[in-house]
């Protein structure tokens, strides 16, 4: 992200960044493998720190919880990036559709395949589950933020508000079969196929 931004490599505060980005990262990499290898709920916090060579408190400095290693991803800076370089003429659903069908190209295989293992992480283990519940109320945030921005309106007005949430909600329902998803049931191919359905669907006003 840092470097999307343009940071120097000479500049102390691009240093720090990168440093950051790659400790957490190193988490991550170090945690799903250890799922992988142990499964998740025998996979414990001291176990992933020690792995990537950091302390207990430097693991929650960077994840607030051991769910939120699955959960975090950069896929809401794609999102907004991509967002905001709709025109602005489009109206907010289907400038969110367009922004979404350009985040989702902009993935490459590796990191589908890591998509992959971690929504079906999210679908399978209780916990992470739970957990996804608060990161789809934080996201109607983030969505209605960026909404905000390109109508000129504040982020907690009414309309932006129901925009965000309508379009989260309808995310919500196509992803959320939790029971009985599958690798092999759903690809993130598929997925994405059907968040971009759920949203035209949006867009024309949900006729049934």
């Amino acid at each position: 992200m840092t470097e999307m931004l343009g940071t120097s490599q000479d500049q102390p505060g691009g240093l720090r960044e990168r440093k950051k980005a790659r400790t957490r990262a190193a988490i991550r990499q170090h945690a799903l493998r250890l799922f992988r290898e142990n499964g998740y709920q025998r996979t414990t916090v001291e176990q992933i720190a020690a792995a990537a060579e950091v302390s207990p408190s430097t693991f929650f400095r960077y994840f607030p919880t051991k769910e939120d290693v699955v959960l975090q991803d950069d896929m809401d800076i794609r999102m907004i990036e991509a967002l905001e370089q709709q025109p602005p003429e489009l109206a907010p659903i289907a400038a969110v559709r367009a922004a979404a069908r350009q985040m989702f190209v902009s993935y490459t295989q590796a990191d589908l395949d890591l998509l992959q293992e971690t929504t079906m992480l999210t679908m399978t283990v209780p916990e992470v589950r739970a957990r996804a519940m608060d990161e789809f109320a934080r996201t109607i945030a983030v969505i209605s933020e960026a909404l905000a921005k390109r109508a000129g309106r504040p982020a907690d007005d009414l309309a932006v508000r129901a925009a965000g949430g309508a379009v989260i909600g309808v995310i919500m329902s196509i992803t959320m079969p939790w029971e009985g998803w599958s690798r092999e049931r759903q690809s993130i191919d598929d997925m994405f196929q059907r968040i971009d359905q759920a949203l035209a669907l949006l867009e024309a006003g949900l006729p049934l």
